[in-house]
């Protein structure tokens, strides 16, 4: 099968983060198979979803891995044209929701893989696709737990994430969290009675705002935009009716770092303002959602340079938004961004990539095939 029509059968599977992937693991487990592949799957804790893992080639020595997930945001924003899960052909752009981010990658990885596999290697190439990578990459640790058990060290992971087929050397942290007040009760013309939760809501709220503020001050890294780490409440809920005093609140809130800042730590201030409430009689409850590291891979580095030969580009030292190749590093493993579209085009009604685009992600592939080759 030709990479488009790996992609239109990857769109038709409505795989939205957070929900069952059975039917978008067996289609591709079946297929690698068929092609030569060792396939093992790496069902989640959650039960319902699993990670794919494949690999052509003697697993024993070291080679490299091919990084993508399966799992797509959902499709409810305005103004699609088309059905979000069914890819509409216009001359050379493909329409559905994941086309760039990032089934046309892993459409591509599927469809290189045959003609690798079926030559002399040397060394391996691998497949690893997650599940949940939307939901701030909770699938992927599962798998990289479990790769000493199915692989040597790889040499290099090139994570598909769309990048217009540059690679990428280096990109921020993030840390997720949420923040839950509880209060008390009661009718508002008796505040005295009461623990209103937004009204304490408001103090960590500020906490955010000043942390946000400070962060702006430095440390820097240039090769970032903006050129410092960030914090942001996203969500906020809570309240009945205007004459209820609201005793629940609950806020949504993310850092971003810069590399060698810790995006958890980041939080740090803003828990430790929500924890005094206590004394006052409030509950309070933070859960960090997920987090995942910075990745920084020098430019020098053995995989840097092997990139900007596969794809005749000198690698974009940074960018802002994270993927999972920061957690493939903390592991113990080069990593670096590379695959087809344009992160612009992400989590957008009538999400597209280009045919050229494939075609040029396929060649990148088929290019490291040859260097696997005895």
């Amino acid at each position: 099968m030709t990479p488009d029509q790996i992609l239109e059968r990857l769109v038709a599977f409505p795989s939205v983060v957070g929900t069952p992937n059975q039917a978008i693991v067996g289609w591709i487990a079946d297929y690698l198979e068929q092609a030569g592949a060792r396939v093992t799957l790496l069902a989640g804790p959650e039960g319902d979803r699993s990670n794919l893992f494949a690999t052509v080639g003697p697993a024993d020595q070291p080679g490299y891995l091919l990084s993508g997930h399966m799992d797509v945001v959902p499709a409810g924003e305005p103004g699609w044209t088309s059905d979000p899960f069914s890819l509409q052909r216009d001359g050379e752009r493909l329409t559905g929701r994941g086309t760039s981010d990032m089934k046309g990658f892993l459409a591509c990885a599927v469809a290189a893989l045959p003609a690798i596999a079926r030559r002399p290697l040397e060394r391996p190439l691998h497949l690893a696709f997650s599940y949940d990578e939307e939901a701030g990459c909770r699938g992927v640790p599962h798998m990289i737990a479990r790769l000493p058990d199915l692989c040597a060290p790889p040499l290099g992971c090139i994570i598909g994430e769309p990048s217009g087929m540059r690679a990428i050397r280096a990109h921020k942290g993030k840390a997720a969290a949420r923040a839950a007040i509880g209060g008390r009760a009661g009718h508002s013309s008796r505040p005295d009675l009461g623990l209103n939760a937004i009204h304490a809501m408001a103090e960590i709220l500020d906490q955010a705002v000043t942390t946000a503020r400070r962060l702006t001050k430095g440390p820097f890294d240039e090769n970032f935009e903006p050129p410092y780490s960030s914090l942001q409440v996203g969500t906020i809920h809570g309240g009945q009716a205007v004459n209820v005093i609201p005793d629940q609140c609950t806020i949504e809130l993310e850092a971003r770092a810069i590399e060698s800042v810790d995006p958890v730590g980041l939080l740090a201030e803003v828990e430790a303002c929500l924890t005094t409430l206590t004394d006052r009689g409030f509950t309070a409850g933070w859960e960090v959602l997920s987090s995942y590291p910075a990745l920084s891979l020098a430019a020098d580095a053995p995989l840097a340079g092997l990139m900007e030969e596969l794809t005749g580009q000198t690698p974009l030292a940074a960018v802002s938004y994270g993927t999972e190749a920061g957690l493939y590093q903390a592991a113990g493993m080069p990593a670096i961004i590379c695959g087809p579209g344009d992160i612009g085009r992400a989590h957008k009604a009538n999400e597209f990539i280009e045919l050229a685009e494939l075609t040029a992600c396929v060649r990148m592939i088929e290019a490291l095939g040859n260097r696997l080759v005895l």
